[in-house]
């Protein structure tokens, strides 16, 4: 790792130097050297023209030489080379160069899809020369989450990509590293904590007061911004004992409001905290989607420092706050299912308390503040952007499919009232309404595309029967696309795209999902499965039944920015016909869009 002061691009540069160019230049001047003990003299200017032509056609040297290996491994193991797309240009740069621009208005994923449907379900896009290896095939997914698990890890790249961000923490962390967090963060998850529902009550009652006052003015709300701030205030309070309190910002208003109603908002740093967050998000996704040349577009400073800077300048206080009133007589003597996940973690720092886990280095471990503090961001990420995702994705289906919403809603009325407050039996019992998220999940999946790296050569069965099985070379960056494998009218049938909470209730289920399980994983699978599935799912229910219990229609009013162009009516599949832009970072999100409620 280097130092903070070097930005990702010199560093990189500087490896390139030391690795490459270094040896080559220096293999050349000993050649030198030796022919002139041996009286031949060699010119200074062939010397310096031959270190510069030494590593480019070493690197040319070295595709050949690899590519050849990997053929004889292949066929060692009675393997072929997954299938490859062929850009035009070297190291496919125009097919990266395709995919940069079209990422701004292509619908999310079609550049993939089109050459998944040239070459197959497992595709290597082979960018700038390194082997990048998408799936959206079950069995191979299923594969790296649980069958051979420890074969594949988040991986260095992905650990160099995201570090900046997010740190040591659970999500870019592997290994011994990995599990301790595991270890660690699993007994706050709790049946009685997560059945608490009073944090959701008090920050669902002032989401939908802020939205009856913008809906008495006639004007309508961004709610993707307005449901973000509600799972932001809720997570920092369930994580940290303190509530951000994004929602005491003033709403944004939308683009036909008037000139005396839009009036200039004061910088608030809770907003500024959560752009800046996704901002960086977006930068890591960036960064893996270039691949490993991804510093040279850094070469000046690193992308995230900015943004990490408005990160932490409203994260650390609060964080050290919690801390410090952790310290105390008071704190020191709550109840377990009182603690906030900070109370938590800084508890496991005492050595009694590590041996019960069985962990010796628990102490220095979480000495470290930055520690401490990588892994609360870490969970507040999953805590604030996934369920923020599918509560935006659930409520824009609904708008789309009035009766649907009209089905659920009668379901609330009938099993909670129509103020009742849900408790977890309530939320237990409601099918469709766990059917209407399963839906949403299904169509907009809140992590679109996830990352892993194989400790080992291996195989992987085949997506084509009677094929030999593919070759995955050591070292490989591996994506899989549950975004897209959820589409798939081969494992859902031929109305894949539709929404429909119904094929979760009807033969269906029985038809798909139940003998190919790894079809539909809304929350990954295997030994790092979401530890916080159940609360995600607890607030979404609650918060959905909170709005349903008080609006009994639901319009879209999209900005006239983020409305899709045009030419994807055109199109074919739900291109054709959504009425957003989905966009993605870590997570999935929408471009935008005002919902009239």
């Amino acid at each position: 790792m280097s130092p903070s002061w070097v930005s990702p691009g010199v560093a990189y540069l500087t490896r390139g130097l030391l690795s490459v160019v270094v040896p080559a230049a220096s293999s050349v001047i000993i050649v030198a050297r030796l022919a002139s003990l041996k009286g031949v003299r060699v010119s200074p200017w062939i010397i310096s023209a031959v270190v510069l032509g030494a590593t480019p056609l070493g690197f040319a040297a070295y595709i050949l030489a690899d590519g050849r290996s990997q053929k004889r491994k292949a066929k060692r193991l009675g393997a072929r080379l997954v299938p490859r797309v062929q850009g035009k240009w070297p190291g496919n740069l125009d097919k990266v160069v395709n995919m940069v621009l079209k990422s701004e208005n292509e619908y999310l994923g079609r550049p993939i899809e089109d050459e998944i449907k040239l070459l197959g379900p497992t595709v290597n896009f082979r960018f700038f020369w390194e082997d990048s290896i998408l799936t959206t095939e079950p069995q191979h997914i299923k594969t790296m989450l649980a069958t051979d698990f420890d074969n594949y890890a988040k991986g260095a790249k992905f650990r160099e990509a995201a570090d900046s961000v997010l740190g040591t923490g659970v999500f870019n962390s592997d290994g011994e590293t990995w599990k301790l967090h595991r270890t660690m963060t699993r007994p706050f998850f709790t049946h009685d904590r997560i059945g608490h529902f009073e944090i959701f009550d008090r920050h669902a009652d002032h989401a939908i007061a802020l939205a009856k006052e913008r809906f008495r003015a006639g004007l309508a709300i961004d709610f993707q911004d307005l449901i973000s701030r509600f799972t932001l205030d809720s997570a920092s309070e369930f994580l940290f004992g303190h509530c951000i309190d994004s929602l005491s910002a003033r709403l944004p208003y939308p683009n036909d409001a008037t000139e005396s109603a839009n009036v200039i908002q004061g910088d608030n740093p809770s907003a500024a905290f959560s752009d800046a967050f996704s901002q960086a998000q977006q930068i890591i996704n960036r960064r893996i989607s270039v691949g490993h040349i991804w510093p040279l577009f850094e070469i000046l400073a690193d992308s995230t420092a900015q943004h990490m800077k408005v990160v932490n300048a409203f994260l650390d206080p609060i964080l050290k706050d919690a801390l410090e009133k952790h310290s105390t007589a008071v704190d020191l003597d709550r109840n377990d299912n009182d603690q906030t996940l900070v109370d938590h973690l800084v508890n496991l720092t005492s050595g009694e308390t590590a041996r019960y886990y069985g962990i010796s280095v628990v102490e220095m471990f979480f000495s470290d503040f930055k520690i401490i503090k990588d892994e609360t961001l870490n969970i507040l990420l999953a805590g604030r952007d996934t369920t923020a995702s599918t509560l935006t994705s659930a409520i824009y289906l609904l708008t789309m499919h009035p009766a649907f919403l009209a089905r659920l809603r009668e379901e609330i009325i009938s099993k909670v009232g129509p103020t009742g407050r849900p408790t977890y039996d309530n939320i237990k019992e409601m099918k469709y309404l766990r059917a209407v998220l399963n839906g949403a999940y299904s169509r907009f999946l809140l992590e679109p595309q996830a990352f892993r790296e194989n400790m080992h050569d291996t195989t992987w069965t085949s997506p084509e029967p009677g094929k030999k099985p593919l070759f995955i070379p050591q070292g490989t960056m591996l994506s899989y696309s549950v975004f897209l494998m959820h589409r798939r009218t081969d494992l859902w049938g031929p109305d894949a795209l539709e929404f429909d909470p119904d094929r979760w209730l009807d033969e269906r289920v029985k038809k798909y999902l139940i003998p190919n399980p790894y079809i539909f994983l809304p929350f990954n699978a295997g030994p790092r499965i979401c530890l916080g599935q159940q609360f995600a799912y607890n607030e979404m229910s609650f918060m959905l039944i909170r709005l349903l219990q008080n609006f009994s229609a639901i319009t879209l009013a999209p900005e006239p920015a983020m409305r899709p162009p045009a030419w994807w009516a055109e199109r074919d599949g739900r291109q054709a016909i959504e009425r957003f832009r989905p966009r993605n970072h870590l997570t999935l999100f929408s471009k935008a869009s005002s919902t009239l409620i």
